[in-house]
C-alpha cells in the first residue's frame, strides 16, 4: 500500500525548509561580517577625566585598529594604547609630539621644536609646571590628556613606544548626545 503525501503537506515542509535555510544563511553572514569588523574595529570605554572636555568618563568609542597599518599616528590624533608602566591597562590620550621632534612645556605652554603649539581642543591652556626639553625618539610619541592638570601621560612615564598603540578613536556612540565622528585637527607646520 503506497500512500501518497498530500501536496499541501509537501508545500508546508518546503516552506519550513526554506525558512530554516534563510535563518541559517543570515546567522552565517552575520558571523562573517562580525568577524571582519572585529579585525578592524573594537569598542572602548573612557574611564576617568583625563580627556575632558572632549571625552567623558563612561563614554563609549569605536576604535579603528587598521588606521595605523597604513600611516603613522599624526599630531592631534586621539589614540588608545597600553601605557609603558602598566601593559594590562588601556589609556586614551592625544598625540602631541612625533618622532624626532623636541618637545618642551615652558611657562605652562607646549613647544614643539621651539614653536608654541596652538591647541583648539582643550579648555584650559595653561599647564602647571614645566617639562623637558626632550627629543622624541624614533618609534616613540609624546602623548598628553586633554585635561592636562589631571592626566597620567608622557610627562609622568616618558615617551610612548609605537608598539603600544593599538588604535585611533574614530566614533563616539554612547551616550547618544555624544554620537559622532571623533574630530581630527590639522596642524599647520611653520
Amino acid at each position: 500500500m503506497n500512500e501518497e503525501i498530500p501536496e499541501e503537506r509537501f508545500d508546508r515542509w518546503a516552506g519550513v525548509k526554506s525558512f530554516l535555510r534563510e535563518i541559517i544563511e543570515t546567522i552565517i553572514l552575520t558571523l562573517i561580517i562580525y568577524g571582519i569588523l572585529s579585525l578592524g574595529f573594537r569598542n572602548f570605554r573612557v574611564i576617568g577625566d583625563s580627556m575632558t572636555p572632549n571625552f567623558h568618563d563612561g563614554q563609549y568609542l569605536v576604535v579603528n585598529k587598521l588606521s595605523y597599518r597604513f600611516h603613522p599616528p599624526e599630531r592631534g590624533d586621539v589614540i588608545i594604547f597600553h601605557p609603558p608602566t602598566n601593559p594590562e591597562k588601556e589609556y586614551i590620550k592625544r598625540v602631541i609630539a612625533l618622532p624626532g621632534e623636541t618637545v618642551e612645556i615652558r611657562e605652562g605652554y607646549i613647544y614643539i621644536d621651539g614653536r608654541r603649539l596652538e591647541e583648539p581642543y582643550i579648555a584650559q591652556t595653561e599647564l602647571h609646571g614645566g617639562w623637558g626639553p626632550s627629543v622624541v625618539g624614533q618609534g616613540e610619541y609624546f602623548v598628553l590628556g586633554d585635561n592636562r592638570n589631571n592626566s597620567s601621560d608622557s610627562r609622568s612615564w616618558g615617551m610612548l613606544p609605537r608598539g603600544n598603540i593599538f588604535g585611533k578613536a574614530w566614533l563616539s556612540y554612547w551616550p547618544p548626545q555624544e554620537w559622532g565622528l571623533v574630530p581630527h585637527y590639522t596642524f599647520v607646520s611653520g
